[in-house]
């Protein structure tokens, strides 16, 4: 790697991250802890999402790894499990949701760390452990295998769910990411730019929590674009110190313990079918997705759309068709 690909012009937030990185000392860790404590002694309780976005649906709360996960269930037919990415939540499916629920029995969770769910501060975050809460969710609903569809973080538990679980996952639709060990093995100048956060969510704690966890409500509400009802609930369940350092955490998990799960069974293809999406103009669209899944999953196929990164959000209609023609008719249980 030549020096001049590491040294390229990263956003403000990363010359903030070296900056303040040179200046640290215990105020920070203790301002941070304090920030967090204030969180989780006031939590947020946002209405049901049922009453706004999932008409029909309704809410469930079930104990798993003794931690309250989160989900809205409704419709008939196949199961289908939406894994949803950061900073989100089971809120990102309200334009799909209700729609795939005529077709299928739609089980929409909130991952651990995030939305309704619990946000434990020193949690196992790991893709494998975020994976089997999905299957013991499942299980719970009386469901041993089912459809997924997921985005994002979502996507990365739905890999390590395939790979952990072959039999659970009859298909999968997996949504503008690679997996997360080849963005760390192919870090360079080009890689960093368009994955600052990934770089800077990862440093260690406190540093990103006392950096960008007071902005944390006004960035959870990016993802929702101009839906301002969707934005103030994500600003609710994810906006908070808590939330933003669970945040930290899945992503911390996949630079450390998901890397050693990964290259310990690199050798072993999914053997899920698989549509993979991504939107072009996402940072994850210079990626070559064909060779890098083909190289993962043995029966995949693709869709490249005109969008950005929140896929699902920007381009509702055109991910159900896609998702609906690859599931195909649904067969009820």
């Amino acid at each position: 790697m030549k020096s001049k690909d590491v040294f390229q012009p990263l956003p403000i937030v990363l010359t903030l991250l070296l900056v303040m990185g040179c200046k640290q000392n215990q105020n920070v860790e203790k301002d941070a802890m304090s920030n967090i404590a204030s969180s989780q002694t006031e939590p947020q309780h946002p209405a049901s999402t049922t009453e706004t976005f999932f008409p029909g649906f309704r809410d469930i709360d079930v104990v798993i790894d003794s931690l309250n996960i989160h989900a809205v269930v409704g419709g008939s037919g196949e199961p289908l499990l939406l894994l949803h990415g950061a900073p989100e939540s089971h809120v990102m499916w309200r334009d799909l949701a209700p729609k795939l629920a005529k077709k299928f029995t739609v089980i929409a969770p909130d991952l651990r760390g995030y939305g309704r769910s619990d946000k434990p501060r020193e949690g196992n975050y790991s893709k494998r452990r975020m994976a089997k809460d999905q299957i013991e969710l499942m299980k719970e609903l009386g469901y041993d295998s089912f459809l997924i569809a997921s985005h994002d973080r979502g996507s990365h538990t739905a890999r390590r769910l395939a790979k952990d679980y072959p039999k659970a996952a009859r298909k999968m639709v997996i949504m503008d990411v690679v997996p997360a060990t080849y963005v760390w093995e192919h870090i360079d100048g080009k890689v960093a730019n368009r994955f600052w956060a990934w770089i800077f969510w990862t440093q260690p704690y406190p540093l990103p929590e006392n950096l960008m966890g007071p902005q944390a409500s006004a960035f959870a509400q990016t993802a929702a674009g101009d839906d301002l009802e969707a934005g103030e609930d994500y600003a609710a369940t994810n906006g908070t110190a808590d939330a933003f350092h669970a945040m930290c955490e899945d992503y911390r998990a996949s630079k450390g313990i998901d890397m050693e799960h990964d290259k310990a069974d690199a050798h072993i293809k999914i053997d899920v079918p698989t549509l993979v999406i991504w939107g072009k103009k996402s940072n994850t669209g210079n990626f070559d997705y064909q060779t890098i899944w083909k190289n993962e999953i043995n029966d995949v196929s693709f869709l490249e759309l005109d969008a950005g990164h929140f896929i699902v959000e920007e381009k509702p209609m055109e991910v159900m068709e896609a998702t609906l023609s690859f599931f195909g008719p649904s067969k009820d249980n």
